[in-house]
């Protein structure tokens, strides 16, 4: 029933727009009327990849100008209906999606974006040197039904907002599903999204592939309502620059996004360019470009965000009181002060689950991991410590895929996984938290959780069990609804804790964990980790904070310039004149715990 109420807006809009588009008369006002839902389902298709991924493309146009062009000649050669060849459009956009995204995506940033403008400036040329520079469908007079060729253009209108409806419930599907909560994660934090287990590449591809389909598919429609094309009007610049506009103005990363910035801008810049295009040419260029200057400078993430954090805002001071002590629930699930660990659990005796073996890496002539080994056993706390700078973090890297080393060896139940990726390592039984921590700041404490299930979990109910288990487990079940932007450092902390929980790790790797906590804080999180070491959890930890570090570890693995230097039990290696010199300083001494 929620999910039906959820749909009523996007009904209640469609039927609006079918009956005002039935209203207008005017031949001009009417293909205006097309176009609006067409470029929203072009706008949407740009969201899908770009929206959800942050991965932004100005090559939209590529699959776009390859569906116009499949449906015309479709026609023109071999006599094909658009109804048949606009799925086919679909197919081709989406084989296009797939061929372009795979080298592609290899790239970051701004590299990826300049790489898929070059996409469709290339195909352009192709297209103009094959001597397609204006090429017209034929005039069907004896069945134009069945090739889609209406004598009511207002057909058109309701065949684009029918296009655009099942866009947007695709859309919502896919958002909904384990694939929008995989995108989503990727565009918060792909560093993160790697290590909870998800394949970014993989899922990227899925993405541009149905990003490419659709918009192909709405390309041949383009080209049956304009009954022409050119290399220019469907594969230039400003084609790709009308998804991302109509997108980014109305808000990515939402359903609502591009057919807010649809509606809104092009009418605006349709009129313009029909009533002053002839005096000022290339107005619409130019209402596009001052769309994205007025975006970037009012409202970065569009308007539905804009107006959507404004209501959050308002609404705030009366949720208030509710959300005033949020860590009632982790205080009264922990202790406040740690205990001794060691001695109630078992100790880590048992078979060896993860060998390091003269595991090294460089960076130029710096050598931040020199020639480590040590041994990880079944149910132990192993420490690993060291001045800033001394390779610990690194190490954690090579451990869960982040970098690969130069040399040595990483065995997992003794099979080798050096080099492996992050999500495989993840899948592998691996799982990571991270110094700076790396929450998807949009999505709530229980989705960042399901996010990390994912890797374990064959269904969404199964990954949602898994994730109500690990919040729980972490102490934050009262809270699992609130936003991760709205959290404290310790509930962020801990969030992430049950995040790598979720995939039912073997080994958790805990780099600063107690990071930005103050002394009772990082005595809360402390008796979770002590209490998961209790239920037999093998952990490896970075931490600086070597009160609480003594009384939780089994073992110290000490680090000095990328290479080992003490390994042993806490009371020995604490004591060591080594440790002392290099990290621990004389004052430790005076001041260490008996």
């Amino acid at each position: 029933m929620r999910g039906w109420r959820s749909l009523l807006p996007i009904i209640v809009f469609t039927a609006l727009y079918a009956a005002v588009s039935l209203s207008v008369t005017n031949s001009y006002y009417q293909l205006v009327m097309t176009l609006v839902p067409v470029w929203a389902i072009f706008g949407l298709s740009w969201n899908l990849l770009s929206g959800y991924t942050g991965l932004i493309s100005f090559g939209h146009a590529a699959f776009f100008g390859v569906g116009a062009y499949a449906v015309v000649l479709g026609q023109i050669h071999f006599d094909l209906s658009p109804w048949i060849m606009i799925p086919i459009a679909a197919i081709l956009g989406g084989i296009a999606g797939l061929l372009i995204g795979f080298p592609t995506f290899r790239l970051q940033g701004h590299y990826f974006a300049l790489a898929m403008l070059a996409y469709p400036l290339a195909i352009l040329y192709v297209f103009e040197w094959l001597g397609l520079q204006e090429v017209t469908l034929p005039i069907k007079r004896d069945n134009p039904i069945a090739y889609m060729q209406f004598a009511d253009h207002r057909l058109y209108t309701l065949l684009a907002l029918a296009m655009m409806l099942g866009t947007i419930l695709l859309t919502r599907a896919i958002e909904r599903s384990r694939f929008g909560m995989a995108l989503l994660a990727i565009k918060q934090n792909e560093a993160a999204a790697e290590a909870a287990g998800i394949n970014t590449l993989a899922w990227k591809l899925r993405a541009v592939t149905v990003s490419g389909a659709i918009a192909g598919a709405v390309g041949g429609f383009y080209a049956v309502v304009l009954l022409v094309v050119t290399p220019q009007s469907v594969f230039g610049m400003l084609v790709s620059a009308q998804a991302l506009t109509v997108a980014m103005f109305g808000g990515v990363g939402t359903v609502w996004g591009p057919v807010i910035g649809s509606v809104i801008l092009i009418p605006l810049a349709e009129t313009l360019n029909a009533e002053a295009g002839s005096r000022f040419p290339g107005i619409q260029g130019v209402i596009y470009g001052l769309a994205i200057i007025c975006v970037i400078l009012l409202a970065p993430e569009g308007l539905f965000w804009k107006v959507r954090d404004f209501l959050r805002k308002r609404s705030a001071p009366s949720a208030a009181a509710k959300l005033s002590a949020p860590d009632v629930p982790v205080a009264a699930a922990v202790p406040a002060a740690p205990a001794p660990a060691r001695a109630k659990r078992p100790t880590g005796t048992g078979d060896v689950v993860l060998e390091v073996r003269n595991l090294s890496r460089s960076f130029g002539g710096l050598k931040a991991v020199q020639d480590v080994s040590f041994k990880l056993r079944r149910n132990e706390i192993l420490g690993i410590i060291g001045p800033n700078g001394a390779g610990k973090t690194t190490l954690f890297n090579l451990l869960n895929g982040f970098l690969r080393p130069g040399t040595g060896e990483i065995l997992l139940d003794g099979r080798e996984m050096s080099g492996r990726k992050p999500h495989e390592l993840c899948e592998a039984g691996i799982g990571r938290t991270f110094q700076i921590m790396r929450p998807f700041l949009r999505m709530s404490i229980s989705d960042n959780v399901v996010v990390g299930a994912y890797v374990r979990a064959k269904t969404d109910a199964e990954a949602r069990q898994l994730a109500t288990d690990a919040i729980a487990r972490v102490g934050l079940s009262e809270i699992a609804d609130r936003i991760a932007g709205e959290l404290t450092t310790k509930e962020l902390r801990l969030m992430e804790l049950a995040r790598a929980l979720a995939g039912q790790p073997r080994i958790l790797l805990l780099d600063e964990t107690l990071a930005g906590l103050g002394h009772d804080e990082a005595n809360e999180v402390v008796a979770v980790i002590q209490r998961l070491a209790r239920d037999g959890m093998t952990i490896a930890i970075i931490e600086h904070t070597m009160q609480a570090m003594v009384r939780l570890v089994d073992s110290f693995l000490v680090l000095d310039h990328g290479a080992v230097i003490v390994e042993g039990e806490p009371e020995a290696v604490t004591r060591d004149s080594r440790v002392i010199e290099a990290y621990l300083g004389k004052k430790w001494v005076a001041h260490a715990p008996h």
